[in-house]
């Protein structure tokens, strides 16, 4: 009883600092608890896109990696589209939110709830709230141009 009060403890301290604590392989399917060891994705870090089905290094790559347990929400790899489907962007983001557009590093910032960084004249604004996914958009303050971001 003493260690149940223990993980509610933890899981309550680590939600109040926006943390999510990793989610328990063993009470899974024995398979698919494999995939995720084999993919060095976690349950949380899936919903994010970490990628079962690739290998623990590509996943590490775009940003899911095992360095730590608490994993960005904006881990991973995103498209700017304009409003034809054209891509604007190709945007990745590591879990400890270093980002680059097109191959670049760009400097970015947490700004009420999204991630927000810029590339030349164009704003990129990811909204870390997985309920807000298509509310991601960037905006080119010369073409006066929008347009959204997706998760790839």
């Amino acid at each position: 009883m003493n260690t149940l009060k223990q993980i509610v403890t933890a899981a309550a301290a680590a939600a109040s600092f926006g943390m999510a604590l990793p989610l328990a392989s063993h009470a899974i399917d024995p398979a698919y608890a494999k995939q995720l060891e084999k993919s060095g994705c976690t349950q949380a870090t899936e919903l994010k896109g970490c990628d079962i089905n690739k290998s623990r290094e590509k996943n590490t790559k775009a940003g899911f990696g095992a360095a730590s347990s608490v994993v960005s929400p904006y881990a991973g790899q995103w498209v700017a589209r304009n409003i034809d489907g054209r891509t604007v962007s190709k945007i990745r983001i590591d879990g400890k939110n270093k980002v680059m557009v097109n191959g670049i590093a760009v400097k970015s910032k947490l700004s009420d709830g999204a991630l927000v960084f810029t590339s030349g004249m164009i704003t990129y604004t990811i909204q870390g709230d997985p309920r807000l996914q298509h509310e991601s958009s960037w905006f080119n303050s010369d073409a006066r141009t929008t347009g959204p971001i997706r998760r790839q």
